[in-house]
């Protein structure tokens, strides 16, 4: 077994002082887009090269285990949809279809319940699919359409977006979140559904509410033509999606459908442009490609130098000594709901966090006499509160890309991943809600 050591944990700590440091100094200067000077693929150079200075075996063994994390399958089905996600977005947008969908969805949609609608249309795709990249490929150049025609501010919109994609994983009974906590903790994926349930619909509601006074204000977009035919591909992809095809077959049956549309309907779209555009959208998923595989290959190194067994250690150590000084449960719950919050800081994964603290979570459900329903229900919740945050992970990842933002422009606007933390929170708290003996 790996012996923890917090010195693991220094590159994650280096790169985030790069990243973010940099880009507050910048914006301190007045510079424009200050947190593009540094590019978070650059910044985190010094920070593989200082995990490597700390990892233990040959210099061989240490780029093996770097590689190693480079190169895992959930990585490369991410890596996979970023791809299809940039290309899909690239041929919709260049055939008329987001400009489409926009001004059909304002031609239906009173502007006042335009931010609750796209929460909702989200959550719902989310939760049908398992998936919030997928629903955040598909969903998000929508979001930046709707930006472009009315007087919403682009972050609030992709982060509406964002919000909703983590609704639907963290309640899927398909995600492999869900699948994840309940293996952890021996509970049937439908307990853990009704107790998350009651803690994530209040928390969907508060931001519902919120979401309808910002838009409240905004008046009528005009609304331009368009073609039905244009919508098609988008209509595909949600039908297909809710049906539960593979994302990437989802996406790549929207890149053929866009490809024909235009090539029907459009004389000057020919198969050269559509391959361009095709590229185009590949090219704009670049910085978010070479991050998301540095960033797995720096957790793979720091986990093989022992930084998380280490936070595990500690989680461990403070729980035993809550114990000892206090028997409620809500010690329990704090010490489960740290373990996975730090364990998704650190690989940026909340499926990986979560079977990464699955174990020492169960441990510390066992000695505290938290039911396997509450530690499953409190692992999900608190991982995808972390995912939907962390301007390092690969949902605000996407989202940023294909908005073009900076990922911390949009760590405010994700209004429900804060709500739902206020909630477990106040659950926590308050050991509600309360749960039926089983």
């Amino acid at each position: 077994m790996t012996k923890g050591s917090p010195w693991a944990l220094l590159p994650m700590l280096l790169f985030l002082s790069l990243f973010i440091g940099s880009g507050l100094y910048y914006q301190n200067q007045g510079i424009e887009f200050a947190f593009y000077e540094i590019s978070a693929p650059v910044a985190i150079l010094p920070a593989i090269i200082l995990a490597l200075l700390l990892a233990k075996g040959s210099i061989n063994e240490r780029f093996e285990h770097f590689i190693k994390g480079c190169s895992d399958q959930t990585l490369v089905t991410m890596l996979l949809i970023f791809l299809l996600a940039g290309g899909f977005a690239s041929v919709a947008k260049a055939i008329g279809g987001v400009d489409a969908t926009v001004n059909f969805g304002l031609s239906v949609i009173p502007s006042s319940l335009i931010l609750p609608g796209l929460f909702v249309m989200t959550a719902f795709m989310a939760t049908a699919m398992g998936t919030s990249m997928g629903t955040i490929a598909a969903v998000a150049p929508i979001a930046v359409g709707l930006a472009e025609v009315t007087e919403l501010p682009l972050a609030l919109t992709v982060g509406t977006v964002m919000g909703g994609a983590m609704f639907g994983d963290n309640l899927s009974i398909i995600s492999d979140t869900t699948i994840a906590a309940t293996r952890t903790q021996g509970c049937s994926m439908a307990d853990k559904f009704r107790l998350n349930f009651k803690i994530a619909l209040p928390a969907a509601l508060i931001t519902l509410v919120w979401l309808f006074i910002q838009g409240s204000e905004i008046n009528n977009a005009p609304v331009e033509d368009y073609k039905l035919i244009n919508i098609l591909p988008y209509v595909a992809v949600l039908v297909l999606a809710v049906a539960g095809l593979n994302v990437l077959a989802v996406l790549l049956t929207g890149i053929v459908l866009a490809g024909v549309v235009g090539l029907s309907m459009m004389p000057e779209y020919h198969i050269t442009q559509w391959s361009k555009d095709i590229y185009a959208g590949y090219s704009s998923m670049q910085e978010i490609i070479i991050l998301s595989l540095l960033i797995a290959g720096l957790g793979a190194l720091m986990k093989a130098g022992g930084g998380l067994t280490w936070i595990a250690n500690q989680i461990d150590k403070l729980s035993r000594r809550s114990e000892r000084n206090d028997n409620h449960q809500r010690a329990g719950e704090t010490s489960i709901a740290l373990s996975v919050a730090l364990s998704n800081l650190c690989t940026a994964n909340n499926t990986v966090a979560i079977l990464i603290s699955g174990s020492l979570a169960k441990d510390i459900a066992e000695r505290y006499q938290v039911d396997p329903r509450r530690s499953a229900s409190l692992m999900d919740i608190v991982s995808c509160v972390v995912q939907g945050i962390i301007p390092w992970g690969a949902q605000m990842l996407l989202a940023a890309s294909i908005a073009g933002l900076s990922p911390l422009q949009l760590i405010d606007s994700v209004v429900y991943c804060w709500a739902l933390a206020a909630l477990a929170a106040f659950s926590i708290i308050t050991r509600w809600p309360s749960l039926r003996p089983q």
